[in-house]
């Protein structure tokens, strides 16, 4: 496998500080923080590069919040300098790693959304009578340190490099505690070993799919399964021969210990194809796609809200119809034409007078 070195100074240089600037505040250009870091755009990111030149640079505190829609999770905000370090760093690392990605992992790619993944799903799982489909228990909490910094020093060999690597990935805060035991572990392993990366960093994105990417091509070259599709941590093989798949998961569950992980008892399971499949929002049945009833309730709340805000001048009508107009694409690859006619008859219904 070869490995990089050299890749310090393409980081830090001034020029991918700038475009890292540039990629980060997209969406945000009109927040207090960003408009402060803005005010004195090149003196900060001088003031960057030389505390990375020097290794003085040091993560600052993230800013926690809980969400509970679909289910519930703790996100972590880094301030703003420090998303600005993030995608300096990833501008240069993930084309490195990209090219070992198999075409068929998705999520945090570009060009490999999840609107690509559902079509690639259906065509699985319409051309299949079997399904294993598998989550893998609280990923994002579960990634063990020690084991992602292995993988990385594989592909990576620039001292600097993974000097800001390390400082990254020792800087995650805390997250949710998670006791996993695996065969040799005495009783404390799991609280002896730092795991868990920040559920919003661009960075514990872009690692989380480097810690899959061995075991997307074990699947793929050693179970040999053909039909094989991951979206971030949920996953699923499609076969013809439900043995094969039965073989396929046990030896999954043995892979995945190697990285410390256990997939979800109840979320995976090996079922028939004929009944429908939940997957990124719509549930894909044989000669339909319909869009989840929770998906579809959450949206329609946070659409009636959005209604209401543009109503009271809280936002832009032009930021309600973007909206608007993003949920129909969204809707759209789906069989949704006379639901989206529904929805938008009832929500006119609920415009105030």
């Amino acid at each position: 496998m070869k490995r990089y070195g050299n890749l310090w100074n393409e980081i830090i240089a001034f020029n991918n500080l700038l475009s890292a600037a540039q990629q980060a505040q997209r969406g945000k250009r009109f927040r207090d923080n960003v408009l402060v870091f803005n005010y004195n755009l090149e003196k900060e990111l001088f003031q960057l590069q030389e505390e990375l030149q020097s290794k003085r640079y040091c993560p600052g505190t993230y800013t926690t919040f809980q969400i509970y829609e679909p289910k519930p999770r703790m996100i972590s905000a880094a301030p703003y300098r420090d998303r600005v370090v993030h995608h300096a760093l990833c501008n240069i690392l993930v084309p490195i790693f990209e090219r070992t990605f198999i075409s068929d992992s998705y999520a945090n790619r570009v060009g490999f959304g999840s609107h690509r993944a559902l079509h690639r799903f259906t065509k699985f799982c319409r051309s299949s009578r079997y399904v294993l489909q598998a989550d893998i228990r609280k990923y994002f909490p579960s990634i063990d340190h020690e084991i992602l910094k292995s993988i990385i020093y594989r592909k990576i060999k620039c001292p600097d490099t993974l000097w800001l690597i390390n400082t990254i990935i020792d800087h995650s805060n805390p997250q949710e505690p998670v006791l996993n035991y695996f065969p040799l572990d005495d009783l404390l392993t799991p609280l002896q070993r730092r795991c868990g990366l920040p559920i919003g960093n661009l960075t514990s994105q872009f690692f989380a799919n480097v810690y899959l990417n061995n075991f997307d091509h074990f699947i793929k070259e050693q179970i040999k399964a053909s039909r094989y599709i991951r979206y971030v941590d949920d996953f699923a093989l499609f076969s013809n021969d439900q043995v094969f798949l039965e073989a396929a998961k046990n030896k999954i569950e043995e892979y995945l210990s190697s990285l410390r992980l256990k997939i979800h008892p109840i979320k995976s399971q090996l079922f028939e194809t004929k009944h429908g499949a939940n997957f990124v929002g719509f549930r894909i049945l044989p000669n339909q796609i319909r869009i989840r009833s929770d998906n579809l309730r959450m949206a329609r709340k946070r659409l009636r809200q959005m209604l209401l805000d543009c109503h009271e001048g809280k936002i832009e009508p032009q930021k309600l119809a973007q909206s608007i107009q993003s949920w129909v694409a969204h809707l759209k690859h789906g069989d949704t034409w006379q639901l989206r006619q529904q929805i938008f008859s009832s929500l006119l219904c609920d415009l105030p007078c």
